[in-house]
C-alpha cells in the first residue's frame, strides 16, 4: 500500500451502533439522524441554520441557483472566484448560468483581497471564497470587501470542518457556508455535506428545493394521519440533494472526534514544518495567519521540480497529491487563462504531502527524509 495521501479513520463500532438504530427503526432516509446531525452541527459551529445534504457539491450548486432566482441575478451576473480549487467550486457558478470571474490567490493559497477589488464590476454579485486546506487566509478583509460593495459572500468550507479564526468557527459573516463530509475530509462519511445559510428564508427554501421542490418532506409528514400526509404542493423545480440517515449516523459519530483528529493533523503538520525549516530556499510552505487555527486538511509544500519530486516519492512508495490544477486550464474556463499568475505558479509547484490519522510518526519521518533527499541531491 505504501504511504497514502489520504486514508480516513472511523470509529467503527460507534458508527455501526448508530446505523443499527436506523435499520432497527426502519428509517434510513431523510429525517431522524439527519435532523440530529443538523442540530449537533449548529451547536458545534454556532451557525443559526444547517441543512444536511448528500454532498457539498449539492450545496454549492443549490446556493448559486437559489441566490440567482431569489435575488434576480441573470446571465450577465458575475461571481468572483478562485482558479485554485476543486472543479466543483466553479462548476456551481457556471451551471447556474452565472459567470465565474477569476481573481488571483496570495501566499495563503486563498483569494487575494487586492485581486478581488480589481475584479469587481457593475455586474459583480458575489464572491466565492475557498478556505484552501482549512486556511482562513485574509477572510476578514474579504468580508469587509463584500460589505462595502454589497456583495453576497459564499464560503466554500469544504476543507474547513473544525477551522477556527481567533478561537471561533468562521462563517457567521457569510451569506452561506458549505461544508464537505466526503470520504477523505476531516469529518469523513461516505459522501455528504452541510449548507448553512445566514438568512432563515433561504434555509427554508433550500429544504424544499433539495427535495424536488416539495414543500413537505417525508419525515415532516410522518406524524400526520389519514390522507393529509399525502397532500403537499410542489413549489420549485428542484433536485434530490438531501442527505440520508445512514450516512448521517456516521457523521454524528465522527463529529465527536473532529477536534481531537484535527489536533493530530496539526501535530503532523508541525513535524513537517519544523523539519523543512532549514531548507526554506528549496521547500516553500503556505502562509497561515497567526489568528487562524486551521483544520489542516492539507499540508502543501512549494518546490521547483514538483512533478519530478512526485515521481521520486512514488518510487519510494509515498503517494502525495496536487491541490489543485489551475481551473483556467480546463476548456470551459480557458477564457481566463493567464489572468492569475500566482495561481498558475502554485498550480505547477505545490504538492500535498500525506496527512491523515493513520500515519505514524515514523511514516511522517519517512516522507520528510525522502523530500529532503530529493531537494538536496
Amino acid at each position: 500500500m505504501g504511504i497514502q495521501l489520504f486514508v480516513p479513520k472511523f470509529d467503527v463500532d460507534a458508527c455501526l451502533d448508530e446505523i443499527r438504530e436506523c435499520l432497527e427503526k426502519g428509517w434510513t432516509g431523510m429525517g431522524f439522524k439527519t435532523v440530529e446531525i443538523e442540530e449537533r452541527w449548529k451547536e458545534y459551529t454556532g451557525l443559526e441554520n444547517a441543512y444536511y445534504l448528500n454532498s457539498s457539491t449539492s450545496g454549492l450548486y443549490m446556493a448559486c441557483d437559489l441566490f440567482k432566482a431569489e435575488l434576480g441575478w441573470d446571465e450577465n451576473s458575475e461571481i468572483i472566484t478562485t482558479p485554485l480549487t476543486f472543479i466543483t467550486t466553479n462548476h456551481a457558478i457556471m451551471q447556474a448560468g452565472l459567470k465565474p470571474v477569476f481573481a488571483d490567490v496570495d501566499d495563503t493559497l486563498c483569494l487575494s483581497p487586492d485581486s478581488i477589488r480589481e475584479k469587481i464590476t457593475p455586474n459583480t454579485k458575489a464572491v466565492m471564497y475557498v478556505g484552501m486546506g482549512g486556511n482562513t487566509g485574509h477572510y476578514d478583509e474579504v468580508v469587509s470587501i463584500c460589505k462595502e460593495n454589497n456583495l453576497i459572500l459564499i464560503l466554500d468550507a469544504a476543507h474547513m470542518a473544525g477551522t477556527r479564526l481567533r478561537g471561533e468557527i468562521p462563517g457567521k459573516e457569510a451569506d452561506v457556508v458549505v461544508y464537505s463530509f466526503q470520504a477523505v475530509k476531516n469529518l469523513p462519511t461516505a459522501d455528504s455535506g452541510m449548507i448553512c445559510f445566514k438568512d432563515k428564508k433561504f434555509d427554508e427554501i433550500a429544504r424544499k428545493y433539495a427535495w424536488l421542490g416539495i414543500n413537505k418532506d417525508t419525515y415532516a409528514r410522518t406524524g400526520a394521519g389519514g390522507n393529509y400526509k399525502w397532500k403537499y404542493d410542489v413549489e420549485y423545480v428542484g433536485h434530490k440533494y438531501h442527505g440520508n440517515s445512514v450516512i448521517a449516523s456516521i457523521a454524528l459519530v465522527q463529529l465527536k472526534h473532529l477536534d481531537e483528529d484535527n489536533a493530530r493533523r496539526n501535530c503532523i503538520a508541525k513535524m513537517y514544518s519544523e523539519a523543512f525549516a532549514p531548507y526554506k530556499d528549496k521547500i516553500g510552505t503556505v502562509t497561515i495567519p497567526e489568528d487562524c487555527q486551521t483544520s489542516r486538511h492539507l499540508f502543501q509544500i512549494i518546490v521547483e521540480d514538483r512533478d519530478e519530486l512526485l515521481t521520486f516519492l512514488n518510487s519510494k512508495d509515498i503517494f502525495p497529491g496536487v491541490h489543485y490544477i489551475d481551473n483556467t486550464n480546463y476548456r470551459m474556463y480557458s477564457y481566463a487563462q493567464g489572468t492569475c499568475p500566482n495561481a498558475d505558479y502554485y498550480s505547477n509547484h505545490i504538492l500535498s504531502l500525506p496527512l491523515h490519522l493513520n500515519l505514524t510518526d515514523e511514516d511522517v519521518r519517512t516522507v520528510i527524509d525522502a523530500v529532503i533527499e530529493f531537494v538536496t541531491r
